[in-house]
């Protein structure tokens, strides 16, 4: 059976990089060219972002998608 994480997890994982790299919420949206309050959404888990947007907040991370992934499915 595959594997799967729900977008409360993938949000954990997105908070959690970006406060390990200091980041605002702001400054994280900035780099993904996203707004604040939909990557908030995110992070609580009450929005499921595109692939592309992930991709983009990936991008802002400094990390690989497919690390985002992993870290989404073990938590």
């Amino acid at each position: 059976m595959p594997v799967t994480s729900t977008p409360a997890q993938l949000g954990a994982v997105i908070r959690r990089v970006r406060q390990e790299r200091q980041m605002t919420v702001e400054s994280l949206a900035a780099d993904a060219g996203i707004h604040w309050t939909y990557l908030s959404g995110i992070e609580r888990g009450q929005r499921n972002p595109t692939w592309k947007v992930v991709g983009a907040i990936a991008d802002g991370l400094g990390v690989e998608i497919s690390e985002l992934a992993r870290l989404a499915e073990s938590a």
